[in-house]
């Protein structure tokens, strides 16, 4: 009894493991937690603007292309269904699915970047026109370099994926499935960020 309680003492479980929780899961659970934060705290500027100074959004003289973010919106929340695509083709042994879906992932992703990068070339006015443009070319690029990011990571799973990694076991497809939930954390927040920029 006592020689039992002394291993259970000397091998105690980790926490996250005693808990059946995946630590890569747990780690990017965190990133996005503090990434959220990070946004509140612009999104906090943009509505400080807009409720407390009452200040019109944008100045007269500025104006947003709403409709070309509009389409550029429906290719990023796009991007996401091909992810789920992805995903699911490799939890159910489907390795066509899933390199074609994380190839057009990626196409979805760098055209959306693509369009935004030739909407800044054609707005017409720059990050230090006024307080609002600021606040527009911050949070659009905060998330654009979100964007950036998950591309280069989904870059790197997709070389791995045609090299034959990955498989159906739950512990064969984490490295699909954590990329693909911080791809989806980015088309969330362009969904709040498109919305109070372009559309309030």
């Amino acid at each position: 009894m006592e020689a039992h309680a002394a291993e259970s003492h000397g091998h105690m479980p980790i926490a996250n493991a005693s808990a059946k929780i995946n630590r890569e899961l747990f780690g990017m659970m965190l990133f996005i937690g503090s990434e959220l934060m990070l946004f509140g705290s612009f999104f906090t500027a943009y509505f400080f603007i807009r409720v407390v100074q009452g200040e019109p959004w944008l100045p007269e003289g500025q104006e947003l292309p709403v409709y070309v973010a509009m389409a550029n919106s429906a290719i990023l929340f796009s991007s996401s269904a091909t992810m789920h695509w992805a995903l699911e083709g490799i939890k159910h042994n489907n390795r066509k699915a899933l390199k074609l879906g994380l190839v057009l992932t990626i196409l979805l992703g760098a055209t959306f970047l693509g369009i935004q990068l030739s909407e800044y070339w054609h707005l017409g006015f720059l990050p230090k026109a006024s307080a609002q443009a600021s606040v527009f070319f911050s949070l659009t690029g905060l998330h654009g370099a979100h964007v950036a990011v998950g591309l280069i990571i989904l870059m790197v799973v997709a070389r791995r994926a045609f090299k034959g990694h990955y498989g159906p076991k739950k512990e064969d497809h984490w490295g699909v499935e954590i990329p693909g939930l911080y791809w989806h954390f980015v088309d969330v927040m362009w969904l709040f960020v498109f919305t109070s920029l372009y559309l309030l």
